[in-house]
């Protein structure tokens, strides 16, 4: 069964920080590049972060440069993302996806693409 499976979701208090994971099974990261996207209540889904197969270069979204951080365990067959100084603007449901490496050299935030999702993880920021 191909999967992808986030965790790591929960309710922090702003500045506080998580790191989520995202777990693939059935199939292996090295041919994908990995995102991660988010969607508020209402609003449209927007790319977070991603991670490219091969170089493993990343990119972000302004919102989040200098506080989150993509990383791959590729023996592990895991991409992490750690947030940092948490704000309440980060709350939504977290989605990890997989895009296979030959559609597009290097990784990118749109959702087109993604050909595997994950099932989310709720994150909430709130005092």
């Amino acid at each position: 069964q191909l999967q992808l499976v986030e965790a790591g979701g929960g309710l922090v208090q702003p500045g506080g920080s998580l790191r989520l994971s995202c777990a693939a099974s059935g199939f292996s990261f090295n041919y994908y590049h990995v995102g991660w996207f988010r969607q508020a209540p209402g609003k449209e889904r927007e790319g977070v972060s991603c991670i490219s197969s091969g170089d493993g270069s990343t990119y972000y979204v302004d919102s989040v440069k200098g506080r989150f951080t993509i990383s791959r365990d590729n023996a592990k067959n895991t991409v992490y993302l750690q947030m940092n100084i948490l704000k309440p603007e980060d709350t939504a449901v977290y989605y990890c996806a997989a895009a296979p490496t030959t559609l597009f050299r290097l990784c990118r935030t749109s959702t087109s693409g993604y050909t595997r999702w994950g099932q989310g993880t709720q994150v909430t920021v709130s005092s």
